[in-house]
């Protein structure tokens, strides 16, 4: 593991824990201004020239994220996140009146939404700064302490984040924790009120395990096979130009990436063809190779690459043809966007979360077949349709399942606060971005006020009489 962060002591992580436990009941009643404020020294912290030309160099260190990618999935997302939860964050937070029963007329019902606690946060490598802050600003809006553990793997961001956090909070309501599974494990063994996980369904299962010792809440979002169908009807250059796009965004390390494309047999040639002209257009428009280009990521650390490399090598023993591609350097972490036909549904490429740029290409005859082949496998974090057919759209979301679902684009409903955003089963539980965030650091708390009671028409001892109300209380309810 090529890192050097130093794990957070034991009796370190303990003392913070404590502190935020006996902090969390005083931020419980702080208000909506009292937490805009908060959330907008964040703001203005990302959007400090200095601060965010420090950021994008810290996550081309990591990852040789592009500026422009830096900006779009790291920066601008959350920045548009810290503004649509300004603009909301009155009315979710307010009480929401609810109707009662006939039977219990005289009394009032609201839903009133109170902070959870202490959360425990933590983040992954792909997406190292947006994927720790980003559940942030939920449990800052939603009155929480937190507990953040970025990952180990992307050590220089993670520290950035540790600077920026010790700079705008005290750590008895915000702190950061670095390490590796030694860090983990001791945030784990605690008894946090919510715990926010976002990584690998392995590492999930995990989690789930360590939060249920204490009954902890969980938001889990995790990952899985992502699958694009190609349809006949589509425009194969149009769609082939977006794959390309969504596939080797930030290098393929996207959990939202589509994990392999399901294309008709009548359409595969046609279909490679234009991925490989795109592919040249995307990273090679001057020649220069795809290597030289400014424009494609590196993987994160020797370890996953070494797996992406076992990956591409169990994929041709197993009878896969390199379309394009299948170079790669390991002392510079570059790994050439590879395509890949004649996959064995066997081979581990198939099996296993690819999470990098090879792109397996799965040919189907029958719009079943190819939804039987996605149905086989655990249900997806995202799933793609490019179909200029309603009938051929609605059919495939119909007959699957998955945590969101784009028709016609790649990647772009993560953006969408309006949606909620997560998996479903072996992809994550819960769902988060704008409101569904605030949620899920939430406890909504039914509210019921009893100004006449009709209680004690049903206290004992039960006569005729009231035997008669409970017969009838069916038909009032």
């Amino acid at each position: 593991m090529d890192t050097n962060v130093k794990d957070t002591p034991s009796a370190e992580i303990k003392r913070l824990f404590a502190k935020q436990t006996n902090f969390a009941p005083t931020l419980k009643s702080t208000t909506v201004g009292d937490r805009l404020k908060k959330l907008d020294h964040i703001y203005k912290y990302i959007l400090d020239a200095n601060n965010q030309s420090k950021l994008k160099a810290v996550l081309a260190a990591d990852l040789g994220k592009p500026e422009v990618e830096a900006m779009t999935s790291e920066i601008s997302i959350l920045l548009n996140s810290i503004k649509d939860i300004k603009h909301k964050l009155r009315s979710w937070m307010a009480d929401k009146k609810v109707s009662s029963p006939l039977v219990f007329l005289g009394t009032t019902s609201k839903v009133h939404y109170e902070p959870k606690g202490v959360a425990l946060i933590i983040s992954p490598w792909n997406y190292p700064f947006q994927l720790c802050i980003n559940p942030l600003l939920y449990a800052i809006a939603a009155g929480c302490t937190a507990i953040l553990k970025p990952s180990e793997y992307s050590q220089h961001t993670s520290a950035y984040i540790a600077d920026m956090i010790a700079s705008l909070f005290s750590e008895e309501e915000v702190a950061v924790c670095q390490g590796g599974i030694p860090t983990s494990e001791t945030l784990l063994s605690l008894p946090f009120n919510h715990m926010y996980f976002t990584g690998s369904p392995t590492v999930g299962k995990i989690v789930m395990k360590s939060a249920s010792d204490h009954l902890s809440s969980v938001t889990l979002e995790l990952g899985g096979k992502s699958p694009c169908f190609v349809d006949q009807t589509v425009n194969i250059d149009a769609a082939a130009k977006k794959i390309v796009w969504g596939k080797f965004f930030n290098c393929g390390q996207t959990c939202i990436a589509p994990d392999y494309i399901l294309v008709p047999t009548s359409k595969e040639k046609e279909f490679l063809t234009a991925l490989k002209k795109h592919l040249q257009a995307h990273y090679d428009a001057d020649g220069k190779g795809i290597k030289n280009s400014p424009d494609l990521g590196r993987i994160i650390n020797e370890k996953h690459f070494d797996k992406l490399v076992s990956l591409l090598a169990d994929a041709i023993s197993k009878g896969a043809n390199i379309e394009t591609g299948g170079k790669y350097e390991k002392g510079t972490k570059y790994m050439e966007p590879t395509i890949l036909t004649g996959v064995d549904m066997e081979a581990d490429i198939m099996k296993e979360e690819i999470f990098g740029p090879l792109m397996p290409i799965i040919t189907y005859d029958d719009v079943q077949q190819a939804i039987n082949i996605v149905n086989d496998k655990p249900k997806p974090l995202a799933l793609y349709i490019m179909s200029g057919s309603k009938k051929y759209t609605e059919h495939v979301i119909n007959n699957t399942s998955a945590g969101g679902t784009v028709v016609n684009d790649l990647l772009i409903h993560f953006a969408n606060h309006n949606l909620p955003f997560g998996g479903v089963n072996n992809s994550g539980i819960g769902k988060s971005h704008g409101k569904h965030g605030f949620m899920a650091f939430s406890n909504e708390r039914a509210v019921m006020n009893s100004k006449i009671s009709a209680s004690n028409l049903l206290h004992p001892p039960y006569t005729g009489f009231k035997r008669k109300i409970a017969s009838l209380m069916g038909k009032w309810i």
